[in-house]
């Protein structure tokens, strides 16, 4: 049997457990919060005086602060992208008729909230150029991505288990310099984002462990080849208006190095993590080609560490056209 018909029968496997997965790792909308729980409320009399404080509060936050939040929303806008790439995924059915598209479309709807809450307050804070805003995500959904995965879902949910602790990292640490400044309100909001990416971080982990199980190697082959090339973020074709070729994204991470929200040494931490969850120093059963592979996981957090700590971050912030220094002390 090929590699391709195993992988499609251990999807069809975990099919049978997706509504658990879902009842473990989602919450329904009736219970989950909503944007408007957490922005300014148009129908109530003192909305325009709720605006103005908002606006005042925001003027307190740095330029790079802007420049990562901007960031982070438009990686949080580019959901179109995410959820057609995983229809596509092997054992998901496109046309949305089985168990994992079920789960893609209830993953969607949770993520699609992250977006709407950020671009509100974006809007209303009158802190930033928001055309310039969305041409960039408009840009990011025309260009696509390229996360190396194919429609492979060993690789694929390897990638979706590092990239949601990335951005709980991200949005958590957003949370706390917003609180730091005093903006309380989108403390909270990157908070809430925050816990709903580590929920789905827990989700997608769980996948794998389950994926190790009755398929160790192979698993262990595509840990190692998602990590041989790197974890590749959703925004790293990011551009702004006019520009074909861009390096809005080394820009934007170089900003978010410069205060803390995600490091080089956060990048080697989430390694060390998903190398413990999955307790790949445990795994029996693996082909002389997996143990290989899991040799080298085991010593990559260490080396990554050591070339983490040889990284120089540019001092000087790049003038985005998102966010004008004129708007921002």
């Amino acid at each position: 049997m090929s590699i391709k018909n195993i992988r499609l029968e251990v999807m069809q496997l975990l099919e049978k457990k997706v509504d658990s997965f879902m009842n473990d790792f989602l919450i329904p909308v009736e219970k989950i919060w909503q944007p408007s729980d957490l922005l300014p409320d148009s129908e109530n009399e003192t909305f325009f005086e709720d605006v103005t404080e908002l606006r005042e509060i925001a003027k307190e936050l740095p330029y790079d602060f802007w420049v990562v939040l901007v960031g982070d929303t438009i990686t949080e806008e580019a959901l179109p992208t995410y959820e057609s790439w995983l229809t596509e995924v092997e054992g998901v059915d496109s046309e949305g008729r089985n168990g994992w598209s079920k789960w893609v479309k209830h993953w969607t709807g949770e993520e699609n909230r992250h977006g709407d809450v950020l671009n509100k307050y974006l809007y209303l804070s009158g802190r930033v150029n928001m055309r310039e805003i969305e041409m960039t995500t408009q840009h990011l959904i025309n260009d696509g991505f390229d996360i190396g995965t194919g429609k492979d879902p060993y690789k694929n949910f390897v990638y979706t288990s590092f990239q949601e602790l990335a951005t709980y990292i991200s949005h958590n640490r957003v949370s706390q310099i917003a609180k730091k400044f005093g903006d309380k309100k989108l403390s909270k909001m990157c908070k809430l984002i925050a816990g709903d990416e580590m929920r789905h971080h827990h989700a997608y982990g769980e996948f794998v462990n389950q994926i190790f199980k009755v398929d160790p190697s192979e698993m262990m082959l595509a840990f190692q080849y998602m990590m041989k090339q790197k974890i590749v973020m959703p925004a790293h074709f990011l551009r702004e208006s006019g520009q074909k070729i861009s390096s809005a994204f080394e820009h934007f991470s170089d900003s978010a190095q410069r205060i803390g929200v995600y490091t080089a040494s956060d990048y080697v931490e989430i390694l060390q993590k998903l190398v413990g969850k999955w307790e790949i120093d445990k795994i029996n059963g693996l082909t002389d080609e997996a143990e290989k592979a899991r040799d080298y996981l085991m010593k990559l957090p260490a080396r990554m560490a050591k070339i983490s700590e040889r990284l120089v971050i540019p001092e000087v912030e790049n003038v985005f056209k998102w966010v004008q220094p004129a708007l921002v002390k």
